[in-house]
């Protein structure tokens, strides 16, 4: 019965087992990447590009229809434009680098919907906006790894310098390290990742994956490395779980991941060691004599 409800799916259903992979994938190069948003205090941010990128979906939608490549490749290009003229405007201005995002987002929903509602129906939109993980083929599971691959490698390389900017950019500037190229290499990696999971899990629950395991291992663990590992596992442990309370209780499946990483971070926020709240209500004293 356990062996039923746990494995079955996945060993009977190709659909289940590509869904699976991918957001497997996802986690191990989006969790990670979320880490450092939360580090960076830029969530909010995070949240601003993962919307950023449905305006040049949605304009490919418009000429190819829910093509894989043309929606891939026109999100990407939208969220790096994005990112820059928010760079751009929070550098050049007095306004600061969230509210700047926040502008760019509001904008790129609001064009990305209208665009969409020329020509699709409702269900396209839903489609767009919220991903449907089990209807992933083999060419969109390519796009999915091929990328959390490259961002992982990515990651690796640029792991010290955003440590670095995360805990001391003064220090990081002081010995003229490229602070700023740092940044936007970051910030193109969260616009590739949100692109990849744009294809699984839609726009709108596309930083779900990414910031949730983030935040819940956050509770668990002081130590950065840990940290990283935590998120990881949080992010395929809910994807798994979320995965077969899909398929068991016939609920949508994106919202099903989502929420079941919400869990986590709730159960976290809890019950974590790190400043949760029983760590607060209820700490552990250590004596020594």
């Amino acid at each position: 019965m356990l062996h039923e409800m746990l494995f079955t799916p996945f060993m009977d259903y190709g659909f289940m087992r590509r869904a699976l992979v991918a957001c497997i994938a996802l986690s191990l190069s989006s969790a990670p990447l979320g880490v450092f948003l939360v580090m960076r205090r830029m969530a909010l941010v995070g949240d601003a590009m993962s919307h950023a990128i449905l305006p040049g979906a949605a304009i490919a939608f418009l000429w190819f229809g829910l093509a894989l490549w043309p929606m891939a490749i026109g999100g990407a290009i939208a969220g790096v434009l994005v990112a820059l003229v928010a760079g751009a405007v929070s550098r050049f201005t007095t306004l600061k680098e969230d509210a700047s995002f926040t502008g760019a987002y509001l904008l790129s929903l609001a064009v990305g919907v209208l665009v969409i509602s020329v020509k699709g129906s409702t269900v396209d939109l839903m489609h767009v906006l919220f991903g449907n993980v089990l209807a992933i083929d083999n060419h969109s599971l390519w796009l999915v790894v091929g990328i959390s691959s490259v961002s992982t490698l990515a990651l690796a390389v640029l792991y010290r310098g955003l440590i670095m900017e995360c805990c001391d950019p003064v220090f990081l500037q002081s010995v003229k390290a490229p602070s700023n190229r740092i940044h936007q290499l970051f910030l193109l990696l969260v616009v590739f990742n949100l692109v990849a999971a744009f294809q699984t899990l839609g726009t709108l629950m596309a930083l779900g994956i990414m910031v949730l395991p983030a935040i819940a291992a956050r509770f668990w663990t002081r130590n950065i490395d840990h940290t990283l590992a935590y998120s990881i596992l949080f992010g395929s442990a809910a994807s798994y779980a979320g995965l077969l309370v899909s398929y068991h209780f016939s609920v949508p499946s994106g919202p099903a991941i989502v929420l079941t990483a919400g869990s986590i971070y709730l159960f976290s926020l809890v019950c974590g060691g790190h400043g949760s709240i029983k760590a607060r209500f209820l700490p552990h004293y250590h004596f020594t004599s």
